[in-house]
């Protein structure tokens, strides 16, 4: 799959896409996901709930981020990867979301557990999508988006937040 064009995608999303190396994406999707686990299975048991300053998120609470970043990702991709430009997809408020998941009783390899669950669906859904496919797009939050320009955000996102809490938490 090759990588969006920067027409294929809102101009906001290219600091995650701008992240991503060129390359095979499979094989950039699987030494992302490589380095996120190790990462998050790394940081230091006293930082899991550690907050950098006032109203901040957690390690934690960044990793669920993450997950559900790329959950809807994924579902925007499908959209898009099976030709559905009608619909409407809602925007995502990240504050929101964070707000309504409670991640306190939750331990860190529980959620790089579901992390790596949600990523292997993630996987076999690009890798079964034709060239073809992965040009098609959806009307996400009123822009179109290819489902290759999702599919680079994932990976992207996720590098992006890595960067966040090594800066910040570490």
């Amino acid at each position: 799959m090759q990588k969006p064009l920067p027409t294929e995608h809102r101009e906001y999303f290219s600091r995650y896409i701008d992240l991503v190396p060129d390359g095979n994406y499979t094989e950039l999707l699987q030494s992302q996901t490589t380095a996120e686990v190790n990462f998050y299975n790394n940081i230091p048991a006293n930082k899991h709930d550690y907050r950098y300053a006032e109203g901040k998120w957690t390690p934690k609470e960044v990793l669920l981020h993450v997950i559900d970043t790329e959950r809807i990702f994924s579902y925007r991709a499908l959209v898009a990867a099976r030709g559905d430009n009608n619909s409407i997809l809602p925007s995502m408020d990240e504050n929101l979301f964070a707000a309504n998941a409670d991640v306190s009783n939750r331990t860190m390899r529980s959620l790089v557990d579901e992390l790596a669950a949600v990523r292997t669906t993630t996987k076999i859904l690009f890798e079964n999508m034709t060239e073809a496919e992965t040009k098609l797009t959806a009307n996400a939050s009123g822009f179109n988006t290819s489902a290759r320009a999702l599919g680079y955000m994932i990976i992207g996102h996720a590098m992006h937040h890595i960067n966040i809490t090594k800066e910040r938490y570490l």
